[in-house]
């Protein structure tokens, strides 16, 4: 997959996915388990509403191969 996402963006979505998440555990309101989405596409580097929209967050503003 192309890296689409900056690290900033990245980490941005895991701390906010992460956050809802354990709002959902603890508050047992199932709304926070939309958290899982900002979450795993942190983790992995690619958002498909993105690559349809064509936005690009990448630091070297074009499309390379994701980090590992």
């Amino acid at each position: 997959m192309a890296c689409q996402m900056g690290d900033q963006d990245r980490l941005s979505r895991v701390v906010a996915g992460t956050i809802l998440v354990g709002f959902a555990m603890i508050s047992g309101n199932p709304v926070g388990w939309l958290g899982i989405i900002p979450l795993a596409t942190g983790v992995i580097g690619w958002c498909p509403l993105y690559g349809f929209l064509g936005v690009n967050t990448c630091d070297t503003g074009h499309d390379t191969e994701a980090h590992h």
